[in-house]
C-alpha cells in the first residue's frame, strides 16, 4: 500500500460540458477512485485549493504524486513546484500523465523544454506497444493495447534520454511517440505516462488504469522515511595505512 496524491488542475470538467460528462467529479476521482480499490491510501489536490492542494504537510504524507496538468501550467505557483521538486529528489515517486509533460515540475526535474514535440487535435485510436516486457510497469499487459481515441503526439519529443523507455505508441497517421518513459531523479522515481487527452474516456480503459497502478508500485520509495545525503565539507573516513 502507498499513499498517494491525485494532483488535477480540475478546470476542463468544470468548463467543458464534454469533459463534465465524461469526468463529472473530476480526473483526479477517477484515477483516486481506481487506486483506492488496489488498496492505496489516496488524496486528492487540484489548482484553485490554498498552495494547490499541495503544502508541505501533505507532501510529506506522499509517498506517490499523480499529476495532470493541460491548460494552466503557468498558474502553478513556482514555491510549491520547487517544494514538490525537493521532495523528489527526497525520494518521493511521480507520476506524469498525458499534457503533464508541459507542467513546470516535469521541465525542472527533466532540464529540458518537455514541452517540445508534434502534436495535433484527432479523434484516431492509438496504439500502444510494450518494448519492455520485463518491467514492473508492464505487468499484466498483453504485447499491446489499443486506445480507442486520443489527441495525436508525435516525436521529436524533448525529453532527456529515458532511463527505461517502457511503452512507444503508434498513430494511424504514422506518428510514434515515447510514450512511457522512467527516470530517477536524486532519490525519486518519475514516470511519464502519454494516454490520456480530457474529451475521452481514456482513464476509465482497465489497460490505463493497470498502468497506472502498476506505476504507484514502481514508484513508491522502498522506506516511508525520506532520504538523506550527508554532502559539504566532510570529515576522512579511512585513515592511510
Amino acid at each position: 500500500m502507498a499513499r498517494v496524491t491525485v494532483w488535477n488542475e480540475f478546470l476542463h470538467e468544470k468548463r467543458n460540458d464534454e469533459v463534465k460528462a465524461i469526468y463529472p467529479d473530476g480526473i483526479h476521482a477517477v484515477i483516486a477512485g481506481f487506486l483506492r480499490g488496489a488498496g492505496h491510501e489516496v488524496g486528492t489536490a487540484t489548482l484553485e485549493m490554498p498552495e494547490h492542494g499541495l503544502t508541505a504537510e501533505v507532501l510529506e504524507q506522499t509517498d506517490v504524486l499523480i499529476w495532470w496538468g493541460h491548460m494552466a501550467h503557468d498558474k502553478v505557483d513556482d514555491a510549491v513546484v520547487n517544494r514538490v521538486r525537493d521532495r523528489v529528489l527526497e525520494g518521493m515517486g511521480l507520476i506524469v500523465l498525458h499534457s503533464g509533460h508541459a507542467s513546470k515540475i516535469f521541465q525542472a526535474l527533466m532540464g529540458t523544454d518537455t514541452w517540445n514535440l508534434r502534436w495535433y487535435h484527432s479523434d484516431t485510436y492509438e496504439r500502444v506497444w510494450v518494448v519492455d516486457k520485463s518491467h514492473r510497469i508492464a505487468q499484466g499487459l498483453d504485447d499491446c493495447f489499443v486506445i480507442p481515441q486520443d489527441e495525436v503526439y508525435g516525436e521529436h519529443f524533448g525529453i532527456p534520454e529515458p532511463e527505461h523507455l517502457v511503452f512507444i505508441t503508434w498513430f494511424p497517421g504514422g506518428e510514434v511517440f515515447r510514450s512511457g518513459c522512467c527516470f530517477h531523479r536524486g532519490a525519486g522515481k518519475i514516470f511519464y505516462f502519454q494516454p490520456g487527452h480530457e474529451t475521452f474516456p481514456i482513464y476509465h480503459q482497465s489497460e490505463v488504469q493497470t498502468v497506472i497502478k502498476n506505476a504507484v508500485d514502481w514508484a513508491r520509495p522502498a522506506s516511508i522515511n525520506k532520504v538523506t545525503y550527508t554532502t559539504g565539507n566532510v570529515t576522512l573516513m579511512e585513515e592511510d595505512a
